[in-house]
């Protein structure tokens, strides 16, 4: 009796035991086909900003993205449009920031990418006007890290990376630009809040690059204690030509003046230049040649695109319209006096016309940053991250059909409770299913989930992928 008891028993802890395993067998293959709308959990700080880029290049029918991941170093995927594969995220490289426990987070040396004629990728990153153990700043001054410059060890291939000793350790801000010919321009800031943007060029698909070139001057003023700084954004036109909106920086010093506030965002004024690099002339909207590096009284003479009394500005975009006019976005808010940072800011339009540059002062654009795509003279379309009416996060499509007098929100892309989010500028060469890469803020944790963007809203990946934190652990 007590045998059958004991044998009843067993079988029953067995089929327990079996039917435990099954449900959890069964519960791990439902995780593993569960599809989420990000590709990525291990974005770090401000993981992407429209400043560094390109952060995503769309070429042969594959995106591929890059972002600032844990310990600051930068993470490169891909996503192949035609089999709905995504690869990576591989870590390309290391930072000197980010590892120092005592030091906040940088999040100056997010990575921008480039793939040269031969297919090689390339990814800068980690500078944020480099250290005085890197040697004697020329154009400016030190502050942390160091820029680096990785490529992919083959053609196409993410999987593996090799650094280059090839440009300025004192860079920041980086942003790469191929031209029609196969030649690489790396612009950058030589240094920290106080030194000139350059550029370093590549004939040779970036295995070397020139000397730097020094285009915007910092320059010590005589009327206050303060340093003219700039910050600008540089796109690739037609015929060889580059151009290149910028706003100007006062950067203070720190003295009983200034109340202690010394260099804060103070941004404001609007400019813009055209780089023609077939023959190595600088111009302005009317043709007229500049002097590089230009300087602020220059600027002011011959490159203004509108002031801004009373107002900061941040992150200026420039895209051209089929008869090649540049239009421009610029994120402006109210001055708050005695204050670190403005009033919040909305996206303003600019353009022109073909005699004078024009404002949509009431165009509609939401508070938040972004990038443009003009598709014609009437037709523009803004991608911004902003909050909603509900104080939901979100990353949303804004188009005017009257040559921006008038915008309306068209499409939203993502949207999330309790979030805000970090956008990037437009892909290169878009997909229209991934044309933004987007790090999603979220109180409570360091670490953001990274999307990828298009028109159908997020692209979609397999849960159990994009675990990068747990599957590196």
């Amino acid at each position: 009796m007590k045998i059958k008891l004991f044998y009843k028993t067993l079988m029953l802890c067995l089929c327990l035991v079996s039917c435990a395993t099954k449900a959890k067998e069964t519960k791990a293959t439902l995780e593993d086909n569960e599809m989420v709308d990000y590709f990525a959990d291990n974005g770090f700080g401000n993981a992407v900003a429209v400043v560094q880029h390109p952060a995503g290049i769309y070429h042969n029918g594959v995106t591929y993205v890059c972002y600032q991941g844990p310990l600051e170093d930068p993470y490169v995927a891909s996503y192949n449009h035609n089999t709905k594969e995504w690869k990576g995220p591989y870590k390309a490289g290391i930072s000197d920031m980010g590892k120092d426990p005592n030091h906040k987070t940088d999040n100056h040396g997010k990575p921008s990418m480039l793939i040269d004629d031969a297919g090689y990728i390339h990814i800068t990153f980690g500078g944020h006007g480099g250290t005085k153990k890197l040697g004697e700043n020329p154009l400016g001054n030190h502050h942390y890290g160091k820029n680096k410059h990785v490529v992919s060890k083959r053609p196409l291939d993410i999987s593996g990376w090799e650094e280059l000793e090839n440009i300025s350790p004192f860079g920041t801000y980086n942003q790469f630009i191929k031209m029609d010919n196969g030649d690489i321009y790396l612009f950058y800031r030589h240094g920290a809040h106080r030194s000139n943007w350059v550029y370093q060029k590549s004939t040779n698909n970036g295995r070397t690059f020139d000397e730097p070139v020094s285009f915007l001057k910092h320059k010590r003023r005589t009327d206050m204690a303060a340093v003219d700084s700039w910050y600008p954004w540089i796109t690739k036109g037609d015929n060889g030509e580059l151009h290149i909106v910028f706003d100007y920086h006062l950067c203070s010093d720190t003295t009983p003046q200034t109340k202690g506030l010394g260099h804060i965002a103070k941004r404001y004024d609007i400019y813009y230049i055209v780089f023609n690099t077939k023959n190595n002339v600088w111009k302005n909207i009317k043709e007229e040649p500049l002097a590089i590096p230009v300087t602020r009284e220059e600027a002011d003479e011959k490159a203004l695109v509108a002031r801004t009394p009373g107002n900061w500005t941040f992150q200026g975009v420039v895209d051209l319209d089929p008869d090649g006019n540049p239009h421009i976005g610029m994120t402006i808010g109210k001055e708050i006096e005695g204050s670190r940072r403005s009033a919040s800011k909305n996206m303003h339009y600019f353009k022109w016309n073909g005699t004078e540059w024009l404002h949509s002062v009431n165009a509609g654009l939401a508070k938040g940053n972004g990038d443009l795509e003009v598709k014609s003279v009437n037709d523009i379309d803004f991608y911004i991250e902003a909050e909603d009416e509900n104080n939901f996060g979100e990353v949303a499509r804004w188009s005017s059909t009257d040559g921006g007098g008038t915008f309306n929100k068209t499409k939203v892309l993502l949207k999330k409770s309790k979030a805000n989010f970090a956008i990037s500028a437009l892909i290169e060469n878009p997909h229209p299913n991934a044309r933004l890469i987007v790090a999603e803020h979220k109180s409570g944790t360091k670490y953001k989930n990274m999307y990828l963007l298009g028109d159908n809203g997020p692209v979609m990946r397999y849960k159990n992928e994009t675990q990068v934190l747990k599957n590196n652990n």
